[in-house]
């Protein structure tokens, strides 16, 4: 059985669902309640921001690289130990690619998978009667999906919460909470999204002011009664989907420069039996040496792009990793093991070396979807052949491909031609993809 849980979505992206889903993860948590926090689709970054605000890991849930089943099982685990589960919708509630029942990457894919009703939440700025109009339209588009209740955002004044409120409690919907404007509770962000959960300046205040918002003006024991589950299925879907662990002891780089390791990797490869060793890369440290196979995961290299060409005992560690042993990159490290990363001024940074390709922020152009890889060659992640679902999101270009061979051949979700990508060179290979699961 999965965790009795809720999910927090919108008809839209900034109708203010990371406010009401923070503040009432923090306002049930300061109730004394174990709160687990998810996060739909493959966003880096807002679990970060769950883990602040409840103190408990939160899991991405993504219904487009990862098969129902194995969505469920991974609602269970985040789950286990918790009174209830608070999860995170991405973009629009039905919104997603075009693809098999259950698969379009959509939060109502998840919803669905999960049994978690939805706690829908409507940003009723310059509309008011209208509201009821769109939440109808959500509760009847899909009918999988049960709304739990909604919680109006963004409301004006007190006859406007009393419009929008008789309005769409008249065609059957109860509404639990009504949020004023306000900007007290804004989170800073930079070009992938908000900016990491550690780096925020007086984040536990800026969670307690949520958590205030919501306890002023949303009724949490009627949402906490509405939270719902479903019986999981948990058969060889969920353990085929899984990405296997790329060595028995693993070498992944963890700091303020390398922080997008999803937490279902490393869970997964917990549970298969590996170990994790992280290091520091920024710290000048290199792979442990008692490691079998070393992860660079993405991040943030680009704004520590001298600390890590200065940091000579991690280079010289790497390379030394690199003669015997599988060395693999995602993003932001991929970047780090070429031969050079330009930051936004201009300034070219000597890198690893590993891999020929030269990659650049001086023009950022942005590269956002869902993606299919074929590796083409044994690797870390698989023997060639291997089908991997995941995505790509960055600024970052490449200034200078070198003359590697590629990692592996990518189509997005809409079915393009296969295009080569990444790099490859003995033990060592990256790409711009990040691996969510076996496809």
């Amino acid at each position: 059985m999965t965790a009795p849980g809720l999910l927090v979505a919108a008809p839209r992206s900034g109708s203010g669902k990371t406010t009401v889903t923070l503040g009432l993860m923090r306002a049930l948590a300061r109730r004394g309640l174990a709160v687990a926090g998810a996060k739909c689709g493959p966003d880096y970054i807002d679990p970060a921001f769950h883990r602040a605000a409840t103190g408990r890991p939160s899991l991405n849930l993504d219904a487009w690289a990862m098969p129902p089943d194995l969505v469920a099982v991974l609602a269970t685990a985040t789950g286990a130990g918790a009174d209830l589960v608070v999860a995170e919708a991405l973009m629009g509630l039905f919104d997603g690619v075009p693809a098999g029942p259950g698969r379009s990457g959509a939060s109502a894919d998840v919803a669905a998978a999960t049994g978690w009703p939805i706690l829908l939440v409507l940003d009723i700025s310059g509309q008011s009667q209208s509201a009821a109009a769109v939440a109808l339209g959500c509760a009847r588009y899909d009918p999988r999906l049960r709304i739990a209740g909604v919680i109006l955002n963004r409301v004006g004044s007190e006859r406007h919460r009393r419009l929008a409120t008789d309005a769409i409690e008249a065609v059957g919907l109860p509404v639990l909470g009504s949020l004023p404007r306000s900007d007290a509770v804004v989170l800073p962000e930079r070009h992938l999204g908000l900016v990491q959960a550690e780096e925020t300046a007086g984040l536990a205040a800026i969670l307690d002011r949520m958590a205030d918002l919501i306890e002023a003006h949303v009724d949490l024991d009627r949402i906490v009664a509405a939270a719902a589950g479903t019986v999981t299925d948990t058969g060889a879907g969920a353990r085929e989907a899984m990405l296997p662990p790329p060595g028995q002891r693993i070498a992944v780089a963890r700091d303020a420069a390398f922080t997008f390791l999803y937490g279902h990797l490393e869970r997964g490869w917990r549970l298969a039996g590996a170990e994790i060793a992280f290091f520091s890369p920024l710290a000048d440290m290199a792979p442990p040496d008692d490691c079998d196979a070393c992860w660079l995961p993405g991040g943030y290299p680009e704004l520590h792009a001298g600390r890590l060409a200065a940091a000579r005992g991690f280079r010289d560690g790497l390379a030394r990793f690199a003669e015997t042993r599988p060395v693999h990159g995602e993003c932001g490290g991929y970047m780090v093991l070429g031969r050079s990363l330009t930051d936004a001024d201009g300034v070219a940074h000597p890198m690893a070396g590993l891999l020929d390709v030269a990659t650049s922020f001086a023009r950022r152009r942005m590269t956002l979807g869902y993606r299919t890889a074929t590796l083409l060659a044994d690797g870390p992640l698989g023997p060639a052949g291997t089908v991997l679902k995941g995505h790509e999101f960055h600024y970052a270009t490449i200034a200078d491909p070198g003359t590697d061979p590629a990692f592996a051949t990518v189509t997005d979700a809409y079915g393009s031609a296969p295009i080569p990508a990444g790099s490859r060179r003995g033990p060592v290979s990256g790409s711009f993809f990040h691996a969510i699961a076996r496809g």
